[in-house]
């Protein structure tokens, strides 16, 4: 075998994941070789060309705020934004935005290209050469060798893949590219517990071929709101998306063919997404409901493909036309692509430590799908941490670990390896403890100083973020000092006067103009802050009081025999991992949280013991 190239860091897929975990690794430092299967594929949107949403515009905000690229991208290659639910509370709003996939895809090439220490490189993985529990590099297709230090694997649905149209099936790790077939066998080799999952894609219409009279316009936001918090230009919107409905004629097609769907025939055995069917499942677990709603979605701006959001489907392609003229305005609408299901492999995420690195393996990371999640925003998280945090192992400094309760990445890494997945795992606002915390206006706020720390913020960035931080500061005094009166209610603090219910902060501008200066970012930051000031409180007592309990000690070489009510298991695995906190040991795969009371409780009475005064000696007096 003939060695090509030595590196420190190596990146297996160019997916979103892969691209972020690149840039983290090159950024702070190393030498990294990201490999490819396809040069031309370098973050492709294989779905839906949007970025954001629910939960998932928290993650792309918390990634910019570590100094990732998917928001600064989204920003540059948007040509739709929504920040949705903007009635609610700020704890659920949230961006989301429309791409152009072509764009986006060269956007980031061209930048990664740029980067200094990061070499691209076009070849097939088939293998790990691994010696001695240790990651040691990878071999390609055509037998060359790459030597590294540490390997991150974002094969995305590539492991395995096999495409499902109908009852015809071919394997594919994404429409007309190759699967990873060896990688996978690789990785089962290696002991590593396998799990098959599913997802699908809608088919893609042409545009000229639809009738949009039928369909109610979707527009995007007169005011659009940035991903990014570095964003300097005005964001434009430049399409609009449709709204349209099945029928009780599209569902009674669809019934009338399930013995064609590999879903329903058995011919599918990976577990898909609950919250993301297809239109076959939806018709069949839902069968009181009359119609679906689907979105009609521009790609791009340079292209007529339309992605049809709510209709993907694995039915034969005969039947998807058949569906297709169930719907008026759709009745002579053209396919380009069809839709499609498919299979991949992926590693039961339970096998990983918190920092996404292989416990059975040293210095071998895995992000994005491979570790069963769904989504570009979920995949782009977990690249960026692998790639901090490989950064971090070769330097010999800690991991980077982010709790529940200050990140929703922190949310979706904990639930993947201390629960694992059943299912494609989405990350929703709902997962969240602390959600009131974790708000998009606040992401700088509590992740910033890290991304500075590790070198992927920029001294320039940083002094703009520290400038603002003061800004708000100020502000926040000027209302809790400045007061108005009432001639009939008395006196009041303009942060008082903010915090009744129906006031907002477009009333308190009446009486303190300065607030006009305020970016809508930053007003949303303050009206937040002072109207959940009695919530924010008590989470935050809440989470030091929890904090205290996972930073609770285990003794170097603690013997958990010792413990009563732990049982067996529980004993070899505390052993194994010998995690030196409760924290540490809340994170060990399997154990559970009555295993975690006896630990407390049992170390707690070992302090209360210590800290006891002793008890004064009895002195009997004789008469």
């Amino acid at each position: 075998m003939a060695i090509i190239g030595e590196y420190d860091i190596i990146v297996v897929g160019a997916g979103h994941a892969g691209c972020e975990a690149a840039w983290a690794a090159s950024q702070m430092g190393f030498e990294t070789l990201l490999l490819t299967i396809h040069l031309e594929t370098i973050a492709q949107m294989s779905c839906n060309p949007a970025v954001g949403g629910l939960a998932k515009g928290h993650l792309v905000r918390e990634i910019d705020a570590l100094g990732g690229l998917m928001g600064r991208l989204t920003d540059e290659t948007g040509i739709q934004f929504r920040l949705l639910n903007r009635s609610r509370g700020p704890a659920v709003q949230a961006p989301r935005a429309q791409c152009d996939k072509a764009k986006y895809r060269l956007t980031m090439k061209h930048w990664l290209e740029g980067v200094p220490r990061l070499t691209l490189f076009q070849a097939i993985v088939i293998d790990l050469l691994v010696a001695n529990g240790q990651v040691r590099g990878v071999r390609t297709l055509d037998g060359s060798e790459f030597i590294s230090r540490a390997v991150i694997l974002t094969p995305g649905t590539f492991l395995n893949g096999l495409i499902h149209i109908g009852l015809q099936s071919y394997p594919a790790g994404r429409a007309n590219e190759p699967p990873s077939i060896e990688l996978s066998q690789c990785l089962r080799r290696l002991g590593l517990k396998i799990i098959r999952l599913k997802t699908g894609t809608p088919m893609r219409l042409d545009r000229q071929s639809i009738d949009w009279s039928y369909f109610t316009p979707q527009p995007g936001d007169d005011e659009p709101v940035p991903f990014s918090f570095w964003t300097q230009k005005k964001l434009e919107n430049k399409i609009l998306c449709y709204l349209g409905y099945t029928n009780e004629k599209t569902h009674e097609i669809i019934r009338r063919n399930l013995d064609k769907s590999p879903l329903y025939s058995g011919k599918i055995k990976g577990i898909g997404p609950r919250y993301c069917p297809s239109i076959e499942d939806k018709v069949v677990k839902f069968p009181h409901h009359n119609r679906h709603q689907f979105f009609l979605e521009p790609e791009g701006l340079d292209t007529t493909e339309i992605y049809v959001n709510g209709l993907s489907s694995s039915l034969p392609l005969e039947v998807q036309r058949e569906i297709l003229k169930s719907i008026p305005g759709l009745d002579q609408a053209k396919i380009l692509r069809p839709a499609y299901g498919i299979e991949y492999d992926a590693v039961l995420p339970t096998q990983l430590k918190p920092n996404l690195e292989l416990i059975e393996i040293e210095n071998l990371f895995l992000a994005g799908q491979i570790n069963g999640t769904s989504g570009y925003e979920e995949a782009a998280a977990q690249g960026l941490i692998a790639g901090i945090n490989a950064a971090l192992k070769l330097k010999g400094k800690p991991p980077f670990i982010l709790r529940r309760d200050q990140a929703y990445i922190g949310v979706l890494i904990d639930d993947l390896i201390t629960r694992g997945v059943e299912e494609p795992y989405r990350l929703f606002t709902s997962r969240a403890e602390y959600r009131l915390n974790l708000r998009i206006d606040n992401a700088d706020e509590r992740l910033t100083p890290y991304g500075y720390q590790f070198g992927l913020i920029k001294e320039e960035q940083f002094q703009k973020y520290l400038k603002k931080r003061e800004k708000l500061k100020k502000i926040m005094i000027f209302l809790e000092r400045e007061k108005i009166s009432f001639s009939a209610g008395g006196s009041f603090t303009l942060k008082n006067y903010l915090k009744m219910p129906q006031v907002s902060l477009s009333d308190v501008i009446k009486y303190a103009p300065i607030l006009e200066e305020l970016t809508a970012e930053e007003k949303r930051f303050i009206e937040a802050e002072i109207k959940y000031e009695g919530y924010l409180k008590k989470q935050q007592r809440e989470i030091e009081e929890l904090n205290q309990v996972n930073e609770i000690k285990i003794p170097e070489d603690f013997n958990f025999q010792e413990v009563p009510g732990l049982t067996r298991e529980a004993v070899e695995k505390l052993g194994k991992f010998k995690p030196r906190t409760l924290g540490e040991a809340k994170k060990i795969p399997g154990i559970t949280p009555a295993t975690i009371i006896n630990l407390y409780v049992y170390f707690k009475k070992i302090k209360q013991a210590k800290t006891k005064k002793p008890s004064e000696p009895k002195v009997s007096r004789e008469t």
